[in-house]
């Protein structure tokens, strides 16, 4: 038998060769996309965290980023909207040009956004970043649920004002790092910054509800509470350290006292998801330093029995914080170098006192108790003699606040709506 002639002519086998070449690039391309888009959906689960999405856009009892949580703000109240994939009350028919708008820009296809959206933080953001937010947005579980209307008056209900307030207030700008400093820093910078949007409630606003930049960080007194300074320079100043952050951040307390109010959903939903390395970064940059920091003895400066403020520490707080201000881990922080009465303000101890603290819950382990409200307990007078009587006692601060201090906060102090 003449082999040869039973051989597959050239002309038949190469198209074969090629076609199946064709099919295995194709399958390979294909599964190469969706492990992008795996990837893309698991990096935007992240950031998603980091920004705190659902602590803004998730009611109390209501379904996670279904929004109408209310906001109060200088023009009126403001609720937060439904993020969902569900295309008829939510997001999910947002082309990406449009979710970038969003984020960037403050521009929905309805109209522009209020600033109680933080875009001019998220204007920061990378591409990669965007769209990897986008793809996870887009696969959350729908929920129909109608937005609610906003409770603001005229003429600030008239969105076309915002053009304007846009063009002066925020520019569509990525992060830029800053070559001076190390890629830990604008790691930091940009976590802090950009998606974390700090300033956003730590920055003082003027007039037109913009941000103070020459003030970054500097505080801001919102409702019931006041999101305090947390320049380096202050920090710095009451000997935070990096493990002092990162505890904070993971576990809601640390050694300089704990979280509350605003910044405990932060905590929980948010901060408390990070990478070690992240949390590194974010301590580096928050105080402006990389090296170790050598935590100091904590301020506890003894009793002073004469002073006025004593026998109401002593009837009223010692049965928790005990009576040398030391505290029960895991249950009510410590007075001694605690960073709330060790800020230049009064104004979140008074906070406090008029107020309360609802329970925090973060682990198992770790639950801090309530606090009751003394607003019908303790008058102004005995308020301010206990806030002057914790400055002097456990902070390096100056027993100085007045009654009219005290009766003036009380008197201004909003209610918070959540």
């Amino acid at each position: 038998m003449n082999v040869s002639k039973l051989r597959t002519p050239k002309s038949i086998l190469m198209p074969v060769v090629s076609f199946f070449s064709a099919l295995l690039l194709t399958v390979n391309v294909h599964a190469a996309a969706e492990k992008d888009a795996v990837e893309a959906v698991e990096q935007g689960a992240y950031l998603v965290k980091i920004g705190d999405c659902v602590a803004c856009h998730t009611e109390v009892g209501g379904q996670e980023f279904a929004g109408g949580l209310p906001f109060d703000t200088p023009f009126g109240i403001v609720y937060s909207t439904n993020i969902t994939s569900d295309k008829e009350t939510g997001i999910g028919n947002y082309s990406y040009d449009d979710f970038y708008d969003v984020m960037h820009n403050g521009v929905a296809p309805k109209g522009n956004l209020y600033p109680a959206m933080p875009y001019t933080s998220y204007h920061g953001l990378s591409d990669e970043d965007t769209k990897a937010l986008y793809a996870y947005f887009m696969q959350v579980k729908p929920v129909n649920k109608e937005n609610k209307e906003l409770g603001i008056s005229f003429p600030f209900n008239i969105r076309m004002g915002l053009k304007g307030w846009n063009l002066l207030n925020n520019k569509d700008e990525h992060f830029k790092p800053n070559p001076t400093k190390s890629e830990r820093w604008n790691r930091g910078d940009y976590l802090v910054n950009v998606l974390g949007h700090c300033g956003e409630c730590h920055t003082p606003r003027n007039v037109v509800f913009a941000m103070e930049q020459d003030k970054h960080f500097e505080g801001e007194v919102l409702g019931s509470f006041e999101a305090p300074n947390i320049t380096p320079e202050e920090l710095n100043r009451q000997n935070w350290t990096h493990d002092d952050l990162t505890n904070l951040f993971v576990n809601g307390y640390s050694r300089k006292g704990t979280v509350f109010g605003g910044m405990y959903p932060v905590v929980y939903h948010s901060y408390s998801k990070l990478t070690e390395e992240d949390l590194r970064s974010v301590s580096t940059y928050l105080l402006d330093n990389d090296d170790d920091i050598k935590a100091k003895a904590l301020t506890n400066k003894g009793h002073d029995k004469a002073l006025p403020g004593y026998k109401t520490y002593m009837a009223y707080c010692a049965g928790c914080h005990g009576q040398e201000g030391s505290g029960v881990p895991n249950v009510t922080p410590a007075m001694a170098g605690n960073a709330t009465i060790d800020r230049k303000s009064p104004y979140n101890v008074a906070s406090i006192l008029l107020n309360g603290i609802e329970g925090q819950h973060y682990k198992v382990t770790s639950s801090f108790y309530a606090m009751p409200s003394y607003a019908t307990e303790l008058n102004d007078e005995e308020m301010k003699d206990l806030i002057n009587y914790l400055r002097v006692t456990w902070s390096e601060q100056a027993g100085d606040m007045t009654t009219l201090d005290m009766s003036t906060i009380r008197e201004n102090m909003k209610v918070d709506l959540h």
